[in-house]
């Protein structure tokens, strides 16, 4: 590796890399966006990036640098010899042109920043490899990520004739108004999906609620308690995860069908419970050990019983834990799919997964079971993103002993 330890050959292999990598991402977004197609020249970028990664490792001042290597990329793209092969209409071509320029300038200059042209420190080397590979990581993790979402959404959007005439056409008819929303619109008014959300909230909610009344106790009892068999109970928390559900899945569909049970939804609300409370065990049996227990015991000495000292004082610090929990809990209760598709066969108590599997058929236009995974996706998604932070929290403080 000693000859990657100069700037003129770290550069260009970096650059060209790069480019490629750059060149692809603009490809697949520029024809998801609009529908024309687009694709990466490997030869081109590589040749390209590699005298762009060549300039950004210069002396010039920064400002110089992002200029050459955009107007560069942006001229020979634009006349048909850069690094993205297009066949669209002028407008997207000069989109596509100016974005891959703008990015490459900026990005090439921010990788290869303060290394010289000549030979390298072992430090020097490893930060512009280090952000090269941070970079990619964003542009590929971000793209598994985006990638589905955006296809299902687009495809929910579209007409069936539309579907039928380019499958692969995944833009925006911004043309069609409202219209966009139709098939939404039928899943509410003909399917019955606000029915199929009401089940599955409330469901999800006493999920919540039941699992938390069963592990806090066995949860502080496990973490503070001393009883015979409490290393071995608390090891064994998470065995049931070790037995597949669809092993389980006749015994409990048998079991449901002799007692009444199958095909309702207080049946569901007794089986939920089962799934979630050995994680919320686990989780919170963590925390508890994290607490101070000087706390609990001064409690104790003013006169405080066991059942006072974890309402009073043990769950208002174990806050951040318990609403993590909670969330984690709600988005497994409401996910939860294989038990709802064999114990429900009433439309009337579908759970909103059991209702977009019912979606799945060749007689339901594609788009309405696109809209359903939608309608079944976002909710639980912005509520994530909305109290990630209070599930971080929760999930990292029981991590080291206060």
């Amino acid at each position: 590796m000693s000859f990657l330890r100069f700037g003129y050959v770290t550069g260009p292999i970096i650059g060209a890399l790069w480019l490629f990598i750059l060149a692809t991402t603009v490809s697949i977004t520029m024809s998801f966006a609009t529908g024309d197609p687009f694709r990466p020249a490997l030869i081109v970028s590589l040749i390209l990036g590699a005298v762009s990664g060549l300039l950004a490792a210069l002396e010039q001042e920064k400002r110089i640098k992002i200029a050459i290597i955009a107007v560069l990329v942006f001229a020979l793209t634009l006349v048909g010899f850069g690094p993205i092969v297009m066949e669209s209409n002028s407008v997207s071509e000069g989109v596509a042109a100016v974005g891959l320029a703008l990015v490459m300038g900026w990005s090439m200059n921010a990788i290869m920043n303060e290394v010289p042209l000549g030979p390298l420190t072992r430090h020097e080397m490893e930060e512009a490899w280090i952000r090269f590979l941070t970079g990619f990581g964003y542009i590929f993790f971000t793209a598994i990520v985006l990638i589905p979402f955006y296809v299902m959404v687009m495809t929910s959007l579209k007409s069936q004739s539309a579907l039928l005439q380019n499958p692969l056409d995944f833009s925006l008819e911004i043309d069609k108004g409202w219209a966009l929303f139709r098939s939404y619109h039928e899943l509410f008014r003909d399917f019955n999906f606000g029915t199929y959300m009401w089940t599955s909230f409330y469901v999800s909610v006493l999920t919540v609620f039941i699992t938390l009344a069963f592990s806090i106790p066995g949860a502080y009892a496990v973490a503070r308690l001393r009883f015979r068999g409490q290393k071995a109970f608390s090891r064994s928390i998470l065995l049931i995860y070790m037995v597949p559900m669809i092993v389980l899945a006749l015994p409990i569909y048998i079991a449901f069908s002799v007692t009444g049970l199958r095909n309702t939804v207080i049946g569901i609300i007794l089986i939920y419970p089962v799934t979630t409370i050995p994680v919320a065990l686990y989780m919170l049996q963590g925390y508890f050990r994290g607490l101070p227990a000087e706390v609990e015991e001064a409690g104790l000495m003013d006169g405080l019983n066991r059942l006072q000292v974890i309402w009073k004082i043990t769950l208002p610090l174990a806050l951040p834990a318990l609403a993590s929990v909670s969330l984690y809990v709600f988005m497994i209760a409401w996910n939860e799919f294989l038990l709802a598709f064999m114990l429900l066969d009433d439309p009337s108590k579908f759970t909103l997964t059991r209702g977009v599997a019912m979606l799945n058929s060749s007689e339901i236009p594609r788009e309405h079971l696109m809209a359903g995974a939608v309608i079944a996706t976002v909710p639980v998604m912005v509520l994530f993103l909305g109290l990630e932070k209070f599930m971080t929290k929760g999930l990292t403080a029981g991590s080291v002993k206060g």
